[in-house]
C-alpha cells in the first residue's frame, strides 16, 4: 500500500494563490482530482491525503466534497481559525466531516513568535480531545519555536511537514540538524518526507545533495515516524510527481520490508486514521 501523505489541489487564480509568482509559472492551472489520479496511478499510489493551500474554511469544505466522490483522496488536513474566537463554533461544525484528519496553519508565513501566541494555543487546546492531527509548517529557523509549542501540548498529535524546510540550496544543515534532533525527541510528532526538492535548487538539484537531510530525519524519527508525500504540485518546481516516488525509494532501498511499508503507507493511514478499504489492500498485495 502506497500512501501520498501531502498534495494539493486547486482552481488557479492569481489574486487568491498569490504566493505563486513569475518564477512559479509551471503552477499557474488548475490541479484537480483528475490530474492526481493520472499521476497516482503513474506512481502505484493507492490513496492520498489533500492538503490544504489557501487559509480559507472554504477551501477545506471544497476539498471534503471533493474528498467525498474520491476513491483516491482519503483524508484532508484543512484549514480552520485556530486563533479566532469563531473557532470552537467551527470546530464544531467540521467535526462532522469524517473525511477531516487535521488542520494546519501557514506558520512558516507568519512573524517570528507566532506559536507562542496564547490565542493559537487556545485554539491547540480545543483540538485535542478531537482526534485530529495538527500539520506544523515551519522553516527551519522556526525549530525551536515549533519545539517550545508542541512541549505545551503533549497529548497533541503532530507531524511536521516538509522535514521543516531547511534551506537546502544554501546549505543550512548543521543549525536545521540540531534543531529537528530536538524536535524528533516528542514523541507526539511525526515527519513528512516531502517538500525537499523544492528548497533545494530547482534546476540543479541532485538525490546524492539531498540524501543527507534524509539520512538524518530516517536516523532520528526512524520508519515508524516518517510518512512520504509529493507536495504535488508544488514539486513540478523540481520534479516530477512519479521522479520524487523514485527518489525516495532509492533512498529506502537498504530498509526491510516491513520499514519499507511502514513508511509507504502505515505511518500516515495511523496516524491520519485513513479508511483504507480492504479493496485497496487486495489490489496492493
Amino acid at each position: 500500500m502506497r500512501v501520498d501523505a501531502h498534495h494539493h489541489l486547486w482552481k488557479y487564480d492569481p489574486t487568491e494563490y498569490g504566493w505563486i509568482d513569475d518564477s512559479m509559472e509551471v503552477l499557474q492551472q488548475d490541479f484537480l482530482a483528475s490530474d492526481l489520479e493520472r499521476e497516482a496511478a503513474a506512481a502505484g499510489v493507492d490513496a492520498t491525503v489533500a492538503v490544504q493551500a489557501r487559509q480559507t474554511v472554504e477551501e477545506t469544505e471544497w476539498l471534503l466534497d471533493i474528498a467525498t466522490e474520491s476513491k483516491l483522496i482519503r483524508g484532508v488536513v484543512g484549514w480552520a481559525p485556530i486563533a479566532s474566537s469563531e473557532f470552537a463554533r467551527e470546530l464544531e461544525r467540521l467535526q462532522e466531516q469524517p473525511l477531516l484528519k487535521g488542520l494546519r496553519h501557514v506558520v512558516q508565513g507568519e512573524p517570528d513568535g507566532f506559536l507562542d501566541g496564547k490565542a493559537f494555543h487556545d485554539g491547540i487546546k480545543m483540538l485535542e480531545p478531537t482526534g485530529l492531527v495538527y500539520d506544523v509548517l515551519i522553516f527551519g529557523r522556526q525549530l525551536a519555536e515549533a519545539v517550545r509549542f508542541v512541549d505545551r501540548h503533549p497529548k497533541q498529535q503532530f507531524v511536521l511537514d516538509h522535514i521543516a524546510k531547511p534551506s537546502i540550496a544554501t546549505g543550512e544543515y548543521e543549525v536545521w540538524s540540531a534543531g529537528i534532533g530536538e524536535m524528533a525527541k516528542r514523541e507526539n510528532v511525526a515527519c513528512k518526507v516531502s517538500g525537499m526538492v523544492t528548497e533545494a535548487n530547482w534546476t540543479t538539484w541532485t538525490a546524492e545533495e539531498l540524501k543527507s537531510y534524509f539520512d538524518r530525519i530516517l536516523e532520528l524519527f526512524g520508519p515508524a515516524r516518517l510518512m512520504i508525500g509529493t507536495d504535488w504540485p508544488v514539486v513540478n518546481l523540481a520534479s516530477s510527481y512519479e521522479h520524487w516516488w523514485h527518489v525516495v525509494q532509492a533512498w529506502m532501498k537498504p530498509l526491510s520490508a516491513a520499514e519499507l511499508s511502514l513508511m509507504e503507507g502505515e505511518v500516515a493511514s495511523r496516524i491520519y486514521k485513513l479508511d483504507i478499504t480492504k479493496e485497496v489492500m487486495k489490489e496492493t498485495m
